[in-house]
């Protein structure tokens, strides 16, 4: 009977507190990683789409093995030890596990509005890159870049429900290795123009119009219909 007892408190456990945690974050996950990949493209595309789609990429070499690295594995990976609830109110309401039966984590409502991010953002940052265009190529690179950057590192913040110090090192770090990069990756950053106020202050301006009103959509759609765990936090 004790043992009985036991196997029950486990089994409740791994399924309504390891198991729910495990859905959400790999839906989480898989979306962001979608999104990652879809907004660099979209920007590829509307390069493309400006210059009579010429066979020129805007980013290559280093600029793309980083994007999937060092300037976004971190923070990316680090939505898995988000918790939109604790333990405790995860086993007080057990119907939170129920409801996942609905699918509403992964579905193609939740594709469709992470593509819809992408292509945004992604259109956004490559049309005032472009409005901002300075006098050389290399500083449309650094620009948009940039802004890239900070956009998916600003996502990521805005997707954490409970904030882990981790989350945070990773930010950090993240935010550190790439502004060394800079400074080491002279071929694809004009040193003179980002030690400048003219290039952050167009960084400032494209990443808050890419972000800003994606952020305040979703926050008036989670006032407007707010999900069942926010309703016990």
């Amino acid at each position: 009977s004790a043992a009985s007892d036991v196997y029950k408190r486990q089994v409740s456990r791994l399924l309504i507190w390891h198991g729910r945690n495990s859905y959400k974050r790999s839906a989480r996950l898989g979306q962001f990683v979608i999104h990652r990949g879809l907004i660099i493209s979209v920007i590829q595309a509307v390069f493309s789409a400006v210059f009579y789609f010429v066979a020129v990429t805007i980013y290559n070499g280093w600029l793309l093995v980083g994007y999937s690295t060092l300037f976004t594995m971190l923070p990316v990976f680090a939505l898995v030890l988000d918790e939109d609830v604790s333990e405790e109110i995860a086993f007080q309401y057990p119907e939170l596990y129920r409801d996942l039966q609905k699918g509403r984590a992964l579905s193609f409502r939740t594709f469709f509005s992470w593509v819809c991010q992408s292509i945004f953002q992604g259109g956004i940052i490559m049309l005032l890159g472009l409005l901002l265009f300075d006098t050389q190529f290399i500083n449309v690179v650094g620009i948009t870049f940039t802004t890239l950057i900070l956009t998916e590192l600003s996502n990521v913040a805005f997707e954490v429900r409970t904030w882990h110090k981790l989350m945070v090192v990773s930010i950090v770090c993240t935010l550190l290795i790439y502004i060394a990069s800079m400074a080491v990756l002279k071929s694809y950053f004009d040193l003179t123009f980002i030690l400048t106020w003219s290039f952050w202050w167009k960084v400032v301006v494209t990443t808050l119009v890419a972000c800003v009103p994606i952020y305040l959509v979703k926050w008036i759609m989670r006032r407007l219909d707010p999900p069942a765990y926010s309703k016990l936090s």
